[in-house]
């Protein structure tokens, strides 16, 4: 496993490498500190990163702008976001250009090596205030009741064999599976064992990915393309 972290607070940085290599030592980190150094090692090196966690706040990020631009460099690497502050709509917005995880770094090196896990799996991750079933913005501690993932491991949904190029995970068919099925999102939701809010950002993902304005178009170009049968 190789992981790259992007950020400008040496102690986070190192704190955070130091505890992930000593949790798992075969896994292979490397620190840059801001986002230029991030993609130089990205384009220079051989073995590209499995996963590249982006703080939000470095220097070169300018928000989310700086996040677009690995994307659109780097299109077929996994890129998740860390940040100390951030609010709801920024997850929200990151969760739509393609990140597939948002780490609050007020997160436990426990929870964080959870969460890396989790979406090295194909799942996403985002820290799900459980109380008021939404997103929970960077700013809590684990003085309060700690987050979960909102995207637990789960088996994955048979592979199904579409005629197009569109790229889904394991999770993203299962939602449109029952998307075609006509279920709403607390009915998905209680059937996959997930948060509403999980399914919404699914949601907004396939939309994304089928260039769909809402989720009926969404389910209607599935049928079309072969990601789901008509039942």
């Amino acid at each position: 496993m190789h992981l790259l972290i992007a950020d400008d607070h040496t102690m986070f940085r190192d704190a955070m490498s130091q505890y992930l290599t000593r949790s798992n030592p075969d896994m292979k980190i490397t620190t840059t500190k801001n986002l230029s150094e991030a993609i130089s090692y990205v384009q220079e090196t051989d073995t590209k990163p499995d996963l590249v966690l982006l703080d939000l706040n470095m220097p070169g990020m300018d928000g989310l702008n700086g996040f677009e631009k690995f994307r659109k460099t780097f299109p077929e690497t996994p890129v998740a976001l860390l940040s100390g502050v951030a609010e709801i709509q920024d997850v929200q917005q990151a969760m739509d250009l393609g990140a597939i995880g948002y780490f609050p770094k007020t997160l436990s090196g426990r929870a964080m090596l959870k969460a890396i896990e989790l979406v090295l799996s194909g799942e996403k991750f985002i820290p799900v205030d459980h109380e008021t079933n939404g997103l929970m913005p960077s700013y809590f501690n684990d003085s309060t009741k700690a987050p979960q993932a909102s995207l637990p491991l789960h088996t994955k949904a048979p592979h199904l064999e579409p005629q197009t190029d569109i790229k889904l995970t394991p999770r993203e068919e299962e939602v449109l599976e029952r998307l075609g099925r006509g279920l709403s999102n607390k009915d998905i939701a209680r059937e996959l064992d997930l948060q509403e809010v999980t399914i919404k950002l699914h949601i907004r993902g396939l939309c994304r990915k089928l260039e769909a304005t809402n989720r009926t178009q969404a389910a209607l170009k599935a049928y079309e393309l072969g990601l789901i049968k008509r039942i």
